[in-house]
Parts: C-alpha cells; structure tokens; sequence
C-alpha cells in the first residue's frame, strides 16, 4: 500500500533532478554526467502489450552517448514481487530511451535495505541485479550547516533516514537552516515531504521545530498548511452537506408514505454521520411499515 512516508520519499528524489544528481553522486559511483540536462521521465515503464509496470520515479540525465536512466524506489517493507518487477523496470527503460539504467532503492528501515541489498538471480548465466540502496550504513549523519548546503538533497533523505538516531536534533537543525539558502518554494517542499517522510517522535519533533523557528521560506510552509487545511475543512463540511442531505431525503421518504416519524426516531436519524448506515435506512425506508424499523 503507497503511503504519505512512501510518497514523500520519493517526492523529494524527484523534486530538483539536479540536488538530486549531486546526491547520487556522493553517495555512488554512477557514471552521471555532472553537469548538463537532467529531467523526470514518465515512470511507466510498461511494453505496448497492456500490463502495469510502474516504478516510483524515472530520472534521466545527460544527453547522447552520456545519456543515463536512474529509477527510484522507495521500500518500507519487504515486496517479494519487486524481485521480479525491478529487473523489468530497467530492461524496459533501457529499451524505450536507449541507454543504459539502473536501479536505486531508498530504504529508511534496516531490515528492508539488507533484503533489498541482495543479488537477485535472474536464472541467466552471469545476469544478476543488485540494487544499489541508500540506507542508515551509507547515508551520513549531516549537523554541519555548511555541509547540508553543499549538498541539500543528501541532507534531506538523510534527515529521513536517520529520524530514529539520538544525534536527530542536530541533524533537522543543520537540513533547516540550509533550506533558508534556497529558493523558498523548493524548501517548503522538501520541508514538507520530510514532514510527511518521517514516522512518530522524529515526525512530531519536525512539526515542533518548523512552528518554533523563523526561517524565511517557513512563512511558504505555514501558508502551505494553511491552505491543505482549508481544503480538508472544505472537503469535509461538502460530505457532511451530503450526509445530512440524505438523513432529510430519509425522513422525507418516510413522511411520504404516510408513516408517522416520532422525536426520537428524527433525532436518531439526523444525528448518524455515518453515510454507510444512511443508505442502508434509506432502503429499509421504502419497505418499514413503522419508522423504528429501520434500526432493526
């Protein structure tokens, strides 16, 4: 099941396609180009035969003879069937931009990267893949502010792979202030996929510090918030409108075949929130030959 940790690690793989070349290069021998184009490709990488076959992200750099493809995933757990699918990723990605791919796995959890580290067999004589994985044991715990600067995609994922270590203060401290150095719309993403990245104290201590400074793109993050929060307040008073919509047209389906509807019965009905057990009244309503009938 994708989830919000899910998602935001691999939204802040893909966010700056550059941050994030700089970031496989320190922690990987990646033939790279460093500099040139980078882009997000599409991360469909199924054949013209109809069949689903979608990594997480798909990053491409360089142009030519330098051209490479990175695909990203991001694994919480263990997936058997990613044994079979990640070698098709890179065949298929090899084959629709002629070049050569390969994978990279983020893995917050220790136990997942050492299964996701092994060599899958593919059963031909001499190809194998052995996914290269970002990790806690390849990750470094960034405090310095000078070195989150010089390289903000690593001290992003870092401060998400280390969210569990003792030294983590330091570490949000140090990702915080060199995300006051960049452009303030991409530091209020990265501050909010790390947000969303995070898992229990880690992600509560985040949330505290990010109310408690003053960094200049916080005033994007707290706007940001503002917003989603708005959205969901909207959202949520639009399916509370429908639920008591439909509590009326109950009572009104009552009332209109002659069946008499008490206090109690009104005020049940008009006080349920849940949509489920309001559709099943309504059908009991078009058969109930008294109202207390629909709760039986």
């Amino acid at each position: 099941m994708v989830t919000s940790q899910h998602e935001g690690l691999t939204q802040i793989a893909t966010l700056d396609v550059d941050h994030t070349r700089h970031m496989l290069l320190a922690l990987f021998d990646l033939p790279i180009a460093k500099s040139g184009e980078g882009r997000l490709v599409s991360p469909d990488l199924s054949e013209a035969i109809p069949s689903v076959c979608r990594a997480d992200a798909a990053l491409l750099y360089g142009e030519g003879e330098e051209k490479l493809g990175v695909i990203v995933e991001t694994q919480r757990g263990r997936d058997e069937e990613k044994l079979y699918s990640w070698l098709e990723y890179i065949a298929n990605f090899r084959s629709r931009e002629k070049c050569p791919a390969c994978l990279v796995v983020i893995c917050p959890k220790r136990s997942v990267a050492r299964w996701a580290s092994g060599t899958i067999q593919t059963g031909h004589p001499g190809l194998t893949l052995t996914p290269m994985v970002i990790h806690q044991g390849n990750t470094p715990i960034i405090t310095d502010v000078a070195q989150a600067r010089e390289n903000i995609a690593l001290a992003v994922v870092a401060a998400v792979i280390h969210g569990e270590d003792p030294r983590f203060r330091a570490i949000q401290a140090a990702v915080m202030e060199a995300l006051g150095d960049i452009d303030p719309k991409t530091a209020t993403r990265y501050a909010r996929y790390i947000a969303v990245s995070l898992e229990g104290d880690a992600q509560k201590e985040w949330d505290q510090r990010m109310q408690m400074t003053t960094y200049p793109y916080l005033g994007e993050y707290a706007n940001s918030l503002l917003i989603e929060g708005e959205a969901k307040g909207e959202a949520k008073g639009k399916a509370k409108g429908k639920v008591e919509g439909e509590a009326e047209t109950l009572l009104l389906v009552l009332e209109g075949r002659g069946i008499a509807v008490s206090d109690e019965v009104r005020e049940r009905v008009l006080s349920c929130e849940d949509k489920d057990t309001l559709d099943a009244w309504v059908l009991r309503a078009i058969t109930v030959e008294k109202a207390e009938a629909l709760f039986d």
